[in-house]
């Protein structure tokens, strides 16, 4: 079951940012499309989604599990709400019709379930079990709409985070960007980037083989440390079943993602001697929007 929640929560952000409705959709400009009965992005809306995702078992790890991935995205009074990994990020600032350029700012609150509970692998499985941290911070970041045509946009984000529950007491900043644009009414591509960046204190809980844990599963000891430990691209295809993304209802959501583990994410032994610095992600869903 931990497996299933765990790549839950990998994919989760991931399938909402394909499903986002961009204040671009919100035009009445376009050249290229012909105007909606309705347009469900010019108010309220929300976003649900499910599906199914083939992912690392845990950071670093070489064996893949099939789980389930919810979503959720959602606009109410200018207030939006993003899925994160494991979590959500709030938007306080509405979003201006016609705008340029469009701002974000609000909260995040994310867990993890990175070895939390048990794994495949056995010596990994046998070097125990991490504290599941619980990461609050500040999310931050602006939207270009219109950047090639009247209905792209590029998101521009950082999520800033430290762990409150006790876990490893440390700070996060992943940066991302990503370009959007629908190459007909009913199909929309995403493009994406993401890194992260860890301190010494997420670096030496996560990444470190401490004498106790070299003793109980043969690993040779290891001292995590700050840095970048990762950083990847993705493409997400988002294909309405009315033929049109703007009316709402059902879209099929595919997604794939490669990060490439860096630094102690990849000098581990966790990584090294047991997993990979390759990390795939590649699943199937479906999406409705009201």
């Amino acid at each position: 079951m931990h497996k299933t929640i765990q790549a839950a929560l990998l994919a989760a952000s991931t399938l909402a940012a394909a499903t986002a409705s961009p204040a671009a959709f919100a035009q009445d400009t376009s050249t290229q499309m012909d105007e909606p009965g309705r347009n469900v992005f010019e108010g309220d809306s929300f976003t649900i989604g499910a599906g199914a995702v083939a992912t690392p078992d845990y950071s670093g790890s070489d064996d893949y599990v099939i789980a389930p991935i919810p979503a959720i995205r959602g606009r109410i009074k200018g207030v939006t709400i993003n899925t994160r990994a494991g979590g959500a990020a709030i938007d306080f600032i509405p979003d201006k019709r016609g705008a340029k350029i469009d701002f974000a700012l609000g909260p995040v609150a994310t867990v993890s379930f990175n070895r939390t509970r048990k794994v495949k692998d056995p010596v990994v499985a046998a070097a125990g079990r991490l504290k599941m941290p619980v990461e609050v911070g500040v999310s931050a970041g602006f939207t270009v709409n219109r950047v090639l045509h009247d209905y792209d946009w590029m998101n521009f984000n950082t999520d800033i985070k430290w762990d409150v529950a006790g876990a490893h007491d440390g700070m996060t900043v992943s940066p991302s960007v990503s370009y959007n644009t629908p190459l007909s009414k009913s199909l929309l591509v995403t493009v994406l980037a993401y890194a992260r960046h860890v301190d010494d204190n997420f670096g030496d809980y996560n990444y470190s083989v401490s004498p106790a844990q070299s003793e109980a599963s043969g690993l040779p000891q290891y001292t995590g440390k700050s840095g970048w430990d990762r950083a990847g691209v993705g493409t997400l295809v988002a294909w309405d079943l009315s033929g049109d993304l703007r009316d709402g209802g059902f879209s099929l959501i595919g997604v794939a993602t490669y990060t490439r583990l860096l630094g102690d994410g990849k000098d581990t032994p966790y990584t090294s001697l047991r997993g990979s610095a390759d990390q795939f992600m590649g699943g199937l869903g479906i999406a409705y929007t009201f």
